[in-house]
């Protein structure tokens, strides 16, 4: 080990990297992690997930307070809005959690090289102006905002913002247009709409959240209409010009016709994102990226070049921190000469709007073209606990396969939808079928019933529909 300064060097300490780090650190082996950020934690603990559900969950009490849900269950309250208070709460919660990472880093021994790593060779990386030698080195970087051609981002003037700009917003706006109906538009839309903002969503496909199974799209495009976002589907913006302080869009049919424009005092530009390998000088370690910008891996995380592997965002599958967490794990124990494993076929995603929306495995689009399938679908509105709630929209739906009855995927929107998937993508993991889970007691009353009930649906014998 004299010839290297570490058995593993992380490039990146966003979710996958900083778990792949300490489970390194873990077993045994003389870990460092390279990021250049003020804090630990990439994009999610940042800018992401944490700040976003930070920002969520605090105007979905100021949007039941002034828009009828409390006077409902008999509290009547007038709320006024302390944006400047809502914006501290969702910065405490990030410096916690950030600093918590770096808390575990210290008790695990995990070095942190403050700084953004390059390649200077296949075993080697620049770090701050200093060059560090490992054995294995795990490249880690995330993803970064996908731009769109004709409208350019410019966080710092608050009319045309990404993500992290959309978060931090000084004002409620009048009207936010949001290019993009995925899971960020969506989400960061939500939240300024229940402060108060008009929100109109863009996007070039015929419905939202593309990639989900059928019927959620559709009763989600309903829900959100319902609950005020207008959508302009099948329509391409094609270019935003800043005029004063306000955005205006140039808006085109997606299959071509006529333009129009649209003005907006904010535009949120969420189209997805893409891998963040800039600034690794690649070449100089032997690796070049596919058509998509991804790292190639094999199962067990290793790229091409011996020594190093690649995880999360920046390789191929969907880019969700917790696949991201899983990997760098199961390529930390690869690399100890464990046998780490992720089953990419049975993980979880969530949209965190109100309600929430959650799906793991395959649609039933999906599934059919694969073969015969059965169906199990059960209404949210038939779950006493999301009656007593006043939470009657959404479903829960279970796809089995015809002849085996094993679970293919389950779909659901209700308000916990997102802790409600676990179980799912657990009995999923231990390869259950619809009938496992129609005869496993669920506690009463609890909106997990209703997967109970969407199971037993499977067979045409659900009980409260």
């Amino acid at each position: 080990m004299a010839d290297y300064d570490y058995d593993v060097l992380v490039i990146g300490a966003g979710p996958g990297g900083y778990v792949a780090a300490i489970r390194a650190a873990q077993l045994g082996l003389k870990t460092a992690c390279a990021d250049g950020r003020a804090t630990l934690g990439g994009t999610c603990l940042n800018v992401g997930c944490i700040p976003s559900k930070a920002m969520l969950h605090a105007s979905e009490y100021y949007d039941a307070a002034a828009n009828g849900a409390m006077a409902k269950m008999g509290i009547d309250v007038t709320p006024k809005l302390n944006l400047p208070a809502m914006h501290a709460q969702r910065i405490d919660a990030v410096k916690g959690l950030t600093g918590g990472i770096e808390f575990l880093f210290k008790k695990n021994k995990v070095d942190w090289l403050k700084g953004y790593a390059a390649f200077t060779g296949k075993d080697s990386v620049e770090v701050a102006g200093k060059t560090y030698r490992a054995k294995n080195i795990i490249i880690a970087t995330g993803s970064s905002v996908t731009p769109l051609p004709g409208v350019d981002v410019d966080n710092d003037k608050q009319i045309i913002v990404d993500s992290t700009g959309a978060l931090e917003l000084a004002k409620v706006p009048g009207h936010m247009v949001v290019i993009g109906g995925g899971v960020i538009g969506l989400e960061l839309g939500s939240v300024w709409r229940r402060l108060g903002t008009k929100v109109t969503c863009v996007e070039f496909l015929d419905q939202i959240l593309p990639g989900m199974d059928a019927d959620v799209r559709k009763d989600a495009n309903r829900i959100f209409k319902k609950q005020g976002i207008e959508f302009k589907l099948k329509t391409k913006v094609t270019g935003a010009v800043v005029k004063g302080k306000k955005a205006v869009l140039t808006l085109e049919p997606a299959a071509g016709g006529e333009a129009e424009t649209l003005e907006a005092d904010v535009v949120l530009v969420s189209i997805g994102r893409r891998p963040h390998t800039d600034g690794l000088a690649l070449d100089k370690a032997g690796l070049a990226v596919n058509a998509r910008g991804q790292i190639e891996t094999d199962h067990d995380f290793s790229t091409q070049v011996p020594g190093i592997w690649a995880i999360g965002d920046v390789i191929p599958g969907p880019m969700l921190a917790h696949k991201a967490e899983d990997e760098g794990i199961a390529c930390a124990e690869n690399i100890a000469g464990q046998t780490g494993i992720v089953n990419h076929d049975v993980i979880p995603s969530v949209v965190y709007t109100w309600p929430e929306i959650a799906g793991v495995g395959l649609t039933e689009e999906q599934a059919k073209e694969k073969g015969e399938v059965k169906v199990g679908k059960f209404p949210m509105a038939g779950n006493s606990r999301a009656k007593t709630n006043h939470e009657p929209d959404g479903f829960v739906k279970i796809i089995a396969d015809a002849k085996t009855d094993r679970v293919l995927g389950v779909w659901c929107i209700a308000s916990v939808a997102g802790t409600m998937i676990a179980q799912a993508a657990q009995a999923m993991e231990f390869g259950a079928t619809s009938e496992d889970i129609a005869y496993t007691c669920h506690a009463h009353p609890t909106h997990s019933e209703a997967i109970k009930e969407a199971a037993m649906a499977v067979t045409g014998k659900p009980i409260h529909v």
